[in-house]
């Protein structure tokens, strides 16, 4: 039977980096299934669904946690359960604006009051091609509940694209056929 975790980690960025932890991964009978991985601030970062044999995660985690000399931060935790059946519809946000602090709070506050779960958020600052000013910029995918008001959650979000001087688009999400 398999176990199955998920495995953080962090270090600074170079080379070799993910070869150490696959390799790890692979000599504790593990198979490295889903990932997220990413340069953050000359860091990177990482979450990593790992399968292997029942019993063996106490061995994982020792394992990995022996990455610390090499400059690797790991935190291994079990995944309670499985996929869950979709009760809603996923949408999508795209938000673009001067950087400012509290867009992220603001945004996610007014999902979390529509109750709206994210499943993915990728987000960056950089420089306006022509003015140089630093400019926000995220992509969210999300699900709204079945029965929740899209309307509701979109003049929140107007609210928030007016106040803060963004562009926030929101979208039906299209799974790929």
């Amino acid at each position: 039977m398999q176990s199955s975790f998920i495995v953080t980690f962090i270090g600074d960025d170079r080379p070799g980096l993910v070869e150490q932890l696959s390799s790890a991964i692979e000599r504790c009978g593990g198979n490295w299934q889903e990932s997220r991985l990413s340069q953050l601030g000359g860091k990177f970062a990482g979450l990593v669904l790992v399968s292997l044999p029942e019993d063996t995660g106490d061995n994982l985690e020792h394992t990995l946690k022996g990455l610390a000399s090499s400059g690797i931060s790991v935190r291994v935790t079990p995944a309670t359960g499985g996929v869950t059946a979709s009760e809603g519809r996923r949408i999508t946000l795209a938000v673009l604006g001067p950087d400012r602090p509290g867009i992220v709070r603001e945004i996610s506050r007014a999902l979390a009051a529509e109750h709206v779960n994210v499943i993915e958020m990728e987000s960056e600052v950089s420089s306006a091609p022509m003015s140089g000013e630093l400019l926000f910029r995220a992509e969210i995918l999300a699900e709204i509940p079945r029965g929740a008001s899209q309307e509701a959650l979109s003049d929140a979000l107007d609210g928030i694209a007016e106040q803060m001087t963004l562009e926030i688009d929101l979208g039906a999400h299209s799974t790929p056929a």
